[in-house]
């Protein structure tokens, strides 16, 4: 008994810091979108991550990348691609926790996406949840209850891509090895965000080279973690604490850019993590 709440504490602790990561590079990527355009970040991003694959090619040889699920691998390549972009460009323009937010809100779509392509249906207790969290989603979308700010639909067009990545990245893990996927979703992404760096791109200044750094090996260091936080405890456990992310991501915009949400936003983001947790509870899996 001792031994399994040492293990939950153990993986509650890298769930934790795997929101804290994920939070601190949301920062380090506002902050330097003042010196480097979103598409130069992105790609810089993915170029990075692509290069810590190549000892893993070089070892395992070319012949480790063949795989019968190309159109798969591309669908989670341009999806992962274009969440990453989209809350990118939301975070250089609306409050750091509100674009945390939004791009939280993913497990709320999840079901819809699973009903639509793996022909999968929930128990309609389980719709409960998501359409609080989405009544939540339409009070963050007018924070301040009138004016329609469109920034804020791209944050949640974030949550949108997220979710057809996470549902693909599924089907994906049945049959592909995770280096496999990683390689193919590191390597697409660049090739994606060339184009786009390419007409965007301005001088890189000195002061904004660590920042990029840590920006782009956070994504390593967020999928150590998140990879830890599984091994220690289920699902049920971890995934209500990646809200905590948008706690952490909140603090951030208040001492920094002094972000302070209001009545309408807060209430949003009470129905938004409420009704995330619900789906994560009631769509568990039952041993």
């Amino acid at each position: 008994m001792r031994n399994q709440y040492s293990r939950l504490l153990t993986g509650a602790a890298f769930a934790l810091a795997t929101t804290l990561v994920m939070s601190l590079a949301a920062a380090a990527t506002k902050y330097t979108a003042q010196f480097v355009s979103i598409e130069q970040i992105v790609l810089i991003q993915y170029l990075v991550c692509t290069l810590l694959m190549l000892p893993w090619l070089a070892r395992k040889g070319i012949r480790t990348l063949k795989t019968d699920k190309p159109i798969l691998h591309l669908i989670r390549g341009l999806s992962g691609w274009l969440c990453f972009y989209t809350y990118y460009l939301a975070l250089k323009e609306i409050p750091l926790g509100e674009a945390s937010l939004l791009r939280n809100s993913a497990p709320l779509i999840v079901p819809l996406l699973v009903l639509v392509w793996l022909k999968y249906r929930m128990p309609w207790l389980n719709w409960l949840p998501v359409g609080i969290g989405f009544i939540g989603i339409g009070l963050v979308l007018k924070p301040d209850g009138n004016t329609f700010n469109p920034w804020h639909l791209i944050a949640f067009a974030s949550a949108l891509t997220l979710t057809i990545s996470i549902v693909s990245t599924r089907v994906l893990t049945l049959t592909e090895p995770t280096n496999r996927i990683l390689f193919y979703y590191f390597s697409l992404s660049a090739l994606f965000s060339l184009p786009f760096a390419l007409s965007n791109w301005q001088p890189i200044p000195l002061i904004s080279l660590p920042f990029l750094a840590g920006i782009s090996l956070s994504v390593w260091g967020i999928m150590w973690l998140y990879t830890q936080a599984y091994s220690y405890a289920k699902a049920t456990i971890i995934a209500p604490l990646s809200y905590f992310g948008v706690l952490f991501a909140g603090l951030l915009g208040w001492l920094f850019w002094q972000q302070v949400p209001d009545m309408m936003a807060v209430l949003g983001a009470v129905l938004i993590i409420g009704g995330g947790i619900g789906s994560v509870w009631l769509g568990k899996e039952r041993n």
